[in-house]
């Protein structure tokens, strides 16, 4: 079983080095069960734009089975606090999710998005890291829902998150930038991954 996985930050183990990340927890698991090759192919910083250019690059040198994406955060961010600075418009938001479905389908059935989580707004307007940086909950909702219903209509698995997270007391599976996950959070998000997967009939 060959797994590509990509995304932003929310994927990528560059900053999660104290704990084990989803990604890392559904590699473990999966090799339980059979050899698997889990390939973790998240960029911090990375929007729908950014994976449109790369997927099928990535896809063609590993042949995946699977195909996990997990985009959006990023496109919903806002570079300053007016609403024309979204990072990535919601117009080219659309046609990237589109077209990167496309490109997948060209190498499995297999291909499940996930989608964005809910963000701490004292914390992330503006972030920790940047005062021109901005992450709202309304942006990252609209971005969400939009993916989901690209995802149902193109008949593509789509794990919603945000809702979910919405019902619990969500701060406390973040880190201290109200963004993204604790190792709390990484567990809470394997757990949900792993559950849809085995639902869904991919493992």
């Amino acid at each position: 079983m060959r797994v590509c996985v990509f995304g932003d930050s929310l994927v990528s183990d560059e900053i999660y080095l104290e704990f084990d990340d989803w990604v890392r927890m559904l590699r473990k698991f999966l090799n339980l069960k059979e050899e698997a090759s889990i390939f973790n192919l998240g960029i911090g910083g990375e929007t729908s734009t950014g994976l449109f250019e790369r997927i099928d690059t990535e896809c063609k040198a590993r042949n995946p089975d699977i195909i996990i994406v997990r985009i959006g955060a990023n496109d919903a961010r806002y570079n300053n606090i007016t609403e024309n600075s979204v990072e990535i418009p919601i117009d080219k938001f659309k046609d990237n999710i589109k077209n990167i479905i496309d490109i997948c389908k060209k190498f499995t059935k297999e291909i499940i998005f996930i989608g964005n989580l809910p963000c701490v707004e004292s914390k992330t307007t503006p972030t920790i890291w940047s005062p021109t940086e901005y992450f709202y909950n309304t942006s990252l909702e609209k971005y969400n829902n939009l993916m989901k219903e690209i995802c149902n209509r193109e008949k593509i698995l789509f794990l919603d998150l945000f809702d979910e997270w919405l019902k619990i007391d969500y701060e406390k599976f973040l880190l201290d930038d109200g963004l993204h996950p604790n190792a709390e959070g990484h567990k809470k998000i394997f757990e949900a991954v792993k559950d849809f997967l085995i639902r869904n009939k991919v493992i």
